[in-house]
C-alpha cells in the first residue's frame, strides 16, 4: 500500500452526535460519534423512495401511474394531523401521480404518504418493512434496521456510513436526485408545499433529506457538487443526532461545514515517484535485478488516504532480460479509475 504526503485533514466534526463524509469514487474522509445505530428519523423515506422507483421506474419527464386515496387514507391524515406530524392533506377519491406522490414523500417530508406508497408496492406496510430490511441487506448496511417506511419510530435505526452508501444508491437515480433536488412543489389540497432542506443551491448542495424528532434529534443526509482542479466532485455525508432548540438547521449548518473541508481537503498528490524499486527478478543461478517504476503515479484524494498496490507480472519472464525490458505493471487501485505504470528491469540476466 501506499500512503498519500501530509496530514490527515481535521475536520469539523460536531461536537455531539455523530456523522461521517464520503467522497464519491474516492472514498470514506472520516467518521466521528457513536458507531451503534441510532434513530434516522425521515431519513428513513430515501430508502421508502428508492425501493418505490426500483419496482416502479421512472424516467425523467414522465409521471407515472395513479394512485388513488381512500376514505381510510383520508382517516390516516387526520390522525397523523392530531399528532403533530409531517403531513399533507389526502382526499377520498383523490388521484395523484406516482412522481407527485413521491415529491411530497420526499419535499414536505409527509409520514401519511410513505404510509400509502408502503400499501401501493407491497399491499401492506409489514411487508414492505420486509422488503426495505432486504434491500438494507442487499446493500451490506449491516447496521441498518427499519421497523416503518417513514422513520417516525425510533426503532428506525442506522449509522451515518450504512446511510452514505443508501444516499449514494438513491442519488444514482436521476429522478429521485431531481426531486431533492427542488426546494418547493404545488400539490393539490396543500398548494405551495417546502423542503426542510434549506441549504440546496449553497455550497453546492443538491440533497438529499432532513430528519428531525425528539428522539433522532436534527438529521440531515447530503450531497454537494463542484469542483476542484477542474475535476467534478461529490461530497456525500450524513449527520445524525442534533440536539438543539433548531435541530435540522443544526443538522444543515454541520452539514456546510463538512463539505467545505472536504472540498478543501482534495489535492492531485504523488502517490508512487518514477524509478521506485518494487521488486527483484531472482533466478536459480543466483543472478538478481532489481525492477523499478517508469513513470510518477499521482492520485487525487486527501493527505494521509492509503490506497492499495498491486504487481502484475507480464506473462512468463525470458531466460535472457535485457536492461530496460518491461518486466510488469504496477497498478495503483482507485476505485473505479486505477493507475498504472509499467515496471522495467534496471539491469541484465543472462540466460
Amino acid at each position: 500500500s501506499v500512503v498519500l504526503p501530509g496530514s490527515t485533514p481535521h475536520l469539523p466534526w460536531p461536537s455531539v452526535g455523530s456523522a461521517a463524509v464520503a467522497v464519491e469514487g474516492i472514498g470514506l474522509l472520516g467518521s466521528y460519534g457513536q458507531s451503534s445505530p441510532q434513530a434516522i428519523a425521515s431519513i428513513a423515506k430515501v430508502m421508502t423512495a428508492d425501493i418505490i422507483l426500483t419496482d416502479h421506474p421512472l424516467s425523467l419527464g414522465n409521471s407515472g401511474p395513479g394512485i388513488t386515496f381512500s376514505a381510510a387514507d383520508a382517516a390516516t391524515y387526520q390522525t397523523d394531523l392530531s399528532q403533530s406530524q409531517s403531513v399533507i392533506k389526502v382526499v377520498a377519491g383523490e388521484s395523484l401521480t406516482e412522481l407527485q406522490v413521491l415529491k411530497a414523500l420526499l419535499i414536505p417530508s409527509a409520514n401519511n404518504i410513505a404510509i400509502r406508497l408502503a400499501e401501493w408496492d407491497s399491499s401492506s406496510v409489514t411487508a414492505f418493512v420486509a422488503k426495505m430490511n432486504a434491500t438494507a441487506a442487499h446493500l451490506g448496511l449491516k447496521s441498518t434496521f427499519f421497523t416503518d417506511p417513514s422513520g417516525l419510530e425510533a426503532s428506525t435505526e442506522s449509522t451515518p456510513t450504512d446511510l452514505i452508501r443508501l444516499g449514494e444508491t438513491a442519488m444514482a437515480n436521476p429522478v429521485f436526485a431531481s426531486i431533492v433536488d427542488m426546494p418547493q412543489v404545488t400539490l393539490p389540497y396543500n398548494g405551495t408545499v417546502y423542503n426542510f432542506d434549506y441549504d440546496l443551491g449553497r455550497d453546492g448542495i443538491v440533497g438529499i433529506k432532513t430528519g428531525s424528532d425528539a428522539v433522532a434529534g436534527g438529521c440531515f443526509m447530503f450531497e454537494s457538487i463542484d469542483h476542484v482542479a477542474g475535476r467534478r466532485v461529490q461530497v456525500v455525508g450524513v449527520v445524525l443526532g442534533q440536539q438543539t432548540s433548531s435541530p435540522i438547521t443544526a443538522a444543515l449548518n454541520e452539514a456546510k461545514a463538512l463539505v467545505t473541508a472536504a472540498l478543501g481537503s482534495l489535492h492531485e498528490l504523488p502517490a508512487v515517484p518514477s524509478g521506485l524499486v518494487v521488486g527483484h527478478v531472482n533466478t536459480q543461478w543466483n543472478s538478481s535485478v532489481a525492477v523499478a517504476t517508469t513513470r510518477e503515479l499521482s492520485v487525487f484524494g486527501w493527505p494521509g488516504q492509503r490506497f492499495e498496490l498491486s504487481l502484475e507480472q507480464g506473462g512468463h519472464l525470458p531466460s535472457h532480460i535485457t536492461s530496460g525490458v518491461q518486466i510488469g505493471t504496477l497498478v495503483l487501485k482507485v476505485p473505479g479509475r486505477p493507475e498504472s505504470t509499467p515496471v522495467d528491469a534496471l539491469g541484465t540476466i543472462k540466460g
